[in-house]
């Protein structure tokens, strides 16, 4: 309201300026032409020759026009001149001059429009200061940004001598995502600001202790800082700042009456070491960070040459796999599964294999945790589950009646057409689903929704059976256990690996033995590898093995043929 009575005030003052304008310009063309008339009045009366009149009359009108002119002109001479200048000073923003004051000339001549003119340039370079801010500050942390961040740490890096050191240090929050799922993304932003805080007193304290150039401290985005220090004496010290950090935000964070345990992960690059400019640096500290993460957390790391080549297999294996399956490079091993009470095989584990055209047969371990980052997997998981069927179908022709079991990886889960998409795979391949076996590891089988254990269920009730791998190396919800629709659990062979020489690795298997054997699930021992442990299992009721010990996986054409003389020793034997 006051906005709209002060834009009124100065529409009515500028009117009124206008009307004393042409007031003043009527009386002095006024004033003009009664000069004039009395000049022309004062000739003819007293001069009385022709010629003279003539020449009266001509330096009358000339005297007129003059008079006339200087009476229109004069009022409009210095406005045209000022509003000449304020053109000028107007074309002068284009080379970015938002500061000069108006001209003298239009402050005399329009008081008013300079003064108005110089509030329009106030405004503008407050709105240009605002969005400067805007565009380099982080606005939940008032950290400078990426941006900001990205600027100020190549100048800082240009201007240190070639034999100063410096570090760049990439802090990444372990379990931030954590608390936006549970409290919500404001009290993540709150939680964000704490962080910030812990982290501007270490670099704060590191200036405290003589530190030559200022830090420079950024969040990124997301729960991503860094801090950039200009000049280190030696490696260690940014491994000293780096370990501050760690202990700094693995302090609980009291949030709302909620106590917050979150942790970080620091990676550390060293200037000149690992890189000499800004980019080359914030990807190795990035890749340290990441080698951080992967080692539980919680820590830091400093960069190295290994640390590159590996990220490089990473990164070269993450390309690969995107066209393996298309290339048609994975293959199916197969590991049979004796039952311990007859010998016979009772089923087989699906192992995937990669077929690599330059570095030849993988293995899982060297690609599979890779293609669960990337989300590979799921396309992956696909072609394992077209292989079984079509594998089973054969079989199923052939006469051959062998179950066989896959994993199941918690991106798969993440999929809400996964199920269906399997059943109408099977069902189109006229293979029953009593023939497989689905695998999922503990932590997936613990962390499952409801809509997901409903869907297996069903799954367990059209013939399907349901195991939980790996049981042992995640955490075990004993209710959910109990719950979960399950036939059988596969010990993990961390478990069983020292069973025939410590007493206490039998005792630790006995009791898990006991446990699975509470809630009605068979148990499976795998990688099992000589005939001690297979004993042992078989005293403590293990039903069902499978190991080196037996048999390493083959592929298809290879386990037919030792399955077929595995069932004619079966029968010899009976």
């Amino acid at each position: 309201m006051n906005e709209r009575l002060a834009a009124r005030g100065r529409q009515i003052s500028r009117l009124k300026e206008g009307t004393a304008q042409k007031v003043s310009n009527v009386l002095l063309s006024g004033a003009a032409g009664v000069a004039s008339f009395i000049f022309s009045l004062l000739a003819f009366l007293y001069i009385t020759s022709f010629n003279e009149k003539i020449i009266a009359s001509i330096v009358a009108g000339a005297f007129c026009l003059l008079v006339s002119y200087i009476a229109s002109e004069r009022p409009n001479s210095q406005s045209a001149r000022a509003l000449s200048a304020l053109g000028d000073r107007l074309l002068a923003v284009e080379q970015g001059d938002l500061t000069s004051p108006t001209p003298k000339i239009v402050r005399e001549a329009m008081p008013k429009l300079a003064t108005a003119v110089d509030s329009l340039f106030a405004e503008v370079r407050a709105s240009i200061e605002n969005a400067h801010a805007l565009g380099m500050y982080d606005p939940v942390t008032s950290l400078p940004n990426r941006l900001h961040f990205r600027a100020e740490a190549d100048k800082l890096l240009a201007a240190r001598s070639p034999e100063t050191m410096a570090a760049m240090l990439f802090v990444d929050l372990d379990r931030f995502k954590n608390v936006n799922d549970s409290l919500g993304h404001a009290r993540g932003d709150q939680l964000l600001i704490m962080v910030a805080n812990r982290l501007r007193v270490v670099v704060t304290a590191e200036v405290g202790e003589g530190q030559a150039g200022r830090p420079l401290l950024a969040r990124l985005a997301g729960d991503e800082f860094t801090i950039f220090f200009p000049e280190i004496e030696t490696a260690a010290d940014a491994e000293r700042v780096a370990r501050r950090i760690a202990l700094a935000i693995s302090e609980p964070f009291e949030l709302h009456g909620h106590s917050m345990d979150i942790g970080a992960s620091v990676g550390v690059a060293i200037s000149p070491e690992h890189g000499v400019a800004i980019e080359s640096l914030m990807r190795a500290a990035d890749i340290a960070m990441y080698q951080a993460k992967n080692s539980g957390g919680g820590r830091y790391c400093l960069f190295s040459e290994e640390l590159a080549a590996e990220h490089q297999r990473k990164v070269d294996t993450e390309a690969a796999l995107s066209e393996a399956v298309q290339r048609g490079e994975f293959l199916l091993a197969l590991q049979p599964q004796l039952s311990c009470a007859t010998g016979e095989v009772v089923g087989a584990e699906a192992l995937l294999r990669w077929n690599h055209p330059r570095e030849g047969m993988r293995l899982p371990g060297t690609f599979i945790p890779i293609a669960e980052q990337t989300g590979i997997i799921a396309e992956i998981g696909d072609w394992v589950i077209a292989e079984v069927a079509s594998m089973l179908a054969e079989w199923q022709s052939q006469g051959i009646d062998r179950r066989i079991a896959f994993n199941v990886s918690p991106r798969q889960l993440d999929r809400a057409d996964f199920f269906q998409r399997m059943r109408t795979t099977f069902a189109d391949a006229g293979v029953p689903l009593s023939m497989i076996e689905l695998e999922f590891t503990e932590s997936a089988a613990m962390e499952c929704s409801e809509t997901v254990l409903a869907e297996i269920a069903a799954l367990r009730r059209d013939g399907a059976w349901i195991a939980i791998d790996d049981f042992g190396t995640g955490y075990s919800n004993l209710a959910r256990l109990r719950a979960m629709p399950l036939d059988r659990v596969k010990l993990d062979p961390s478990l069983i690996a020292d069973i025939e020489t410590s007493e206490k690795a039998r005792v630790v298997v006995q009791a898990v033995v006991q446990l699975i054997k509470g809630v009605g699930a068979g148990i499976v021992a795998e990688a099992v590898e000589n005939a001690a442990q297979a004993d042992i299992l078989r005293a403590m009721g293990c039903e069902t093995v499978q190991g080196f010990v037996f048999a390493h996986p083959m592929f298809e054409e290879e386990y037919l043929e030792w399955t077929q003389n595995a069932d004619r020793g079966s029968r010899s034997v009976a």
